[in-house]
């Protein structure tokens, strides 16, 4: 018997050559440091636009007009209310829990309280899809509460969603400021081409799976280190360090033992992350606001001795650099970091998912097979 050759010519580890879908929302040229939704240039949308909008327009591929805003922002706000289990579900989660599991377990669980969680139609998707965006803040807010042994505040209507999270989580009003830093780190990681978690969506909502499902499988997936844990890898660094005058010898001596520096360096793009030529101005004005100079000034210093030494290798800050010392200046809990990447990203997923099912096919790539073929079956008791 001749085996069936396998072979495939050009394995893709990782599939960083390979495209694997379509899509009308973001466009990234690394090479050149472009990042656009539905060609618009993404510092035009973090300086001039809010994350509503940006939702707006990734899933419309268009800007709204004023009424069209206003309709989309009152079905959010009217969306995000919990279904009345989702509060016993929250208290039942170990206050120990690291906030992405839990984060897991309750957009998973909304389904359950869902009459349209089986209904595959492009309107049910698109309400789902609103349903899902207008909930993770309440659910990320209220579970940070639940482990501090607070009460619960439900979504305020007549905030937006940044400021509804920021009052949520600790109970006060926002000021501008803050509620204007988190919606540009909301607008600044809404989506980005085909990354890992969104490539883990549109695999689950191929198989005809539902929005939950495949949101679930997203979180999932940017909970591993390697895709949305950095900001707070690079928080735990600059707690490391601790101060300014510390920031050269620990720098340098990671550098001599070559070891990796969070925040720094992108699979995609090779000049400066064009999010984080953004956010490092803005971050600089809310560390001032918020009495967390230092914070700036040693993220600075790093950026100055790594520009020095491995800038010319195409090694920049990426976005999660100095995300870090936002979230950090907004008051929130480093382990927190990643779930407030899932619920900007959340928008992206939900809108690769309605790409997909517009004309899908069920994701199903070749593995190329390396072992032995025709060997022989050994009986268990001739097995030494």
């Amino acid at each position: 018997m001749t085996a069936v050759s396998t072979k495939v010519q050009g394995v893709d580890k990782g599939l960083e050559h390979t495209i694997a879908s379509e899509s009308e929302m973001s466009f990234i040229d690394g090479a050149k440091g472009i990042l656009e939704y539905v060609g618009i240039p993404i510092g035009d949308l973090a300086q001039y636009s809010s994350y509503e909008e940006v939702v707006y327009l990734l899933w419309n591929k268009k800007l709204p007009t004023s009424t069209e805003l206003d309709s989309f922002v009152k079905e959010i706000r009217d969306a995000s209310e919990l279904p009345e289990p989702m509060w016993d579900v929250i208290k039942q989660i170990p206050i120990e829990a690291a906030p992405m599991a839990a984060l897991r377990t309750m957009v998973s669980s909304l389904s359950l309280y869902d009459e349209e969680s089986e209904d595959d139609s492009v309107e049910s998707n698109h309400r789902k899809s609103i349903r899902i965006l207008a909930r993770v803040p309440v659910l990320i807010a209220n579970f940070d509460r639940h482990r501090k042994h607070r009460e619960f505040i439900r979504p305020d209507k007549h905030l937006s969603m940044a400021g509804s999270f920021i009052k949520m989580l600790t109970g006060k009003e926002p000021t501008e400021s803050m509620a204007k830093a988190l919606d540009t780190c909301l607008v600044l990681h809404v989506d980005h081409g085909l990354n890992a978690s969104t490539f883990a969506a549109i695999v689950t909502i191929s198989t005809l799976s539902d929005m939950y499902s495949a949101v679930t499988t997203a979180i999932g997936t940017l909970k591993g280190p390697l895709h949305g844990g950095a900001n707070e890898a690079v928080m735990r660094m600059l707690q490391e360090i601790g101060e300014v005058d510390q920031v050269q010898s620990f720098i340098e001596g990671k550098l001599e033992r070559k070891e990796k520096i969070m925040g720094f360096g992108h699979r995609v793009y090779k000049v400066w992350d064009p999010r984080a030529i953004y956010l490092r101005g803005f971050s600089e004005q809310l560390a001032a606001d918020t009495g967390n100079q230092k914070l700036f000034a040693m993220s600075d210093a790093i950026e100055k001795i790594m520009e020095q030494r491995v800038g010319d290798r195409g090694i920049h800050p990426n976005v999660d650099f100095y995300s870090a010392t936002t979230y950090r200046s907004l008051g929130l809990e480093i382990d927190l970091f990643t779930p407030m990447f899932a619920m900007s990203r959340v928008a992206g997923w939900a809108g690769h998912c309605m790409e997909q099912l517009s004309d899908n096919r069920i994701m199903r790539p070749r593995c190329a097979y390396t072992g032995p073929h025709e060997a022989p079956y050994t009986p268990i008791e001739n097995r030494g």
